[in-house]
């Protein structure tokens, strides 16, 4: 069985002085997931807007990630067929 399926991930970053914000989100045409992530330039290092930029949206899409897995975690605890007499979970992924 072939399975496939296109998301697309949007990110948005903005700048406010010496702070940085990202933004990164996707649509898993069931469930839309946002991350989020911040960088703080120190005053004292020169203004590099593209350092800013990919840090924020490297940690937003960490986050992101994170909330994804967990997302996929719960539903594999939700979908486990478990016997009462085992006291360890199985895994159906791994």
């Amino acid at each position: 069985m072939t399975h496939t399926t296109e998301w697309k991930t949007r990110v948005v970053v903005f700048e406010e002085g010496d702070i940085t914000k990202a933004q990164a989100s996707v649509d898993t045409t069931t469930a839309t997931f946002t991350g989020y992530g911040m960088a703080r330039r120190n005053p004292r290092d020169p203004q590099v807007h593209e350092i800013g930029d990919e840090l924020a949206a490297g940690r937003a899409l960490a986050d992101l990630s994170r909330k994804l897995i967990n997302e996929a975690a719960q539903e594999v605890d939700e979908n486990e067929e478990r016997d009462p007499r085992d006291s360890e979970p199985s895994r159906l992924w791994l």
